[in-house]
């Protein structure tokens, strides 16, 4: 009897222990960085620009080398560009081309960069001497924020007839419809 009454006691024991399977936790840095860089856009609505400067940088930081992370560069220039730093948008627009080089605001947003920084000639004449096709799309709006309306268009839509196919040439030819619409 007593032999049964400890079986009894020992399986009711188990049975009533309360075990549980602990679930497994992922850590995901790019759902992470995805959401601070959406904090960080809420910081720029709230016009915290310190804030949101910290929360871009965490957001590159957990995902640094991907297409969203130009994103998130494009982003932090941008603030630093409301802060009055160009020198720090600067390198931030230029590696959200280097990272995704089909978005034509990140082009928008250097060659403001640049004007801003007195480098629009300095810069014209190396994007002149450049084989890169890329970079006649910022020597066509460093035309146009110089006043040489006619070269810049010429030269945009110079880019959109050789690279007819690319995801960027839609937004250029937006960009230069709404431009001669515009001008007339």
């Amino acid at each position: 009897m007593k032999k049964l009454l400890s079986i009894i006691l020992f399986s009711s024991l188990i049975l009533c222990s309360g075990y549980k399977h602990v679930p497994n936790f992922t850590i995901d840095a790019t759902t992470n960085a995805s959401r601070h860089n959406t904090l960080g856009i809420q910081d720029v609505a709230e016009k915290d620009y310190c804030a949101a400067i910290q929360e871009f940088r965490i957001a590159i930081g957990l995902n640094p080398n991907t297409q969203s992370s130009a994103v998130y560069f494009d982003n932090l220039g941008q603030v630093y560009m409301t802060l009055g730093y160009a020198n720090m948008a600067k390198d931030c627009f230029e590696r959200a081309i280097k990272l995704y080089g089909l978005n034509f605001a990140y082009y928008q947003n250097l060659a403001g960069c640049y004007n801003k920084l007195n480098m629009t000639n300095a810069k014209i004449a190396q994007f002149r001497k450049s084989k890169n096709p890329y970079d006649k799309i910022l020597l066509g709006l460093l035309y146009m924020s110089e006043g040489k309306r006619q070269q810049g268009i010429m030269t945009l839509d110079d880019f959109c007839l050789s690279e007819p196919d690319l995801i960027i040439t839609q937004g250029i030819r937006n960009y230069l419809s709404g431009i001669t619409k515009i001008k007339q």
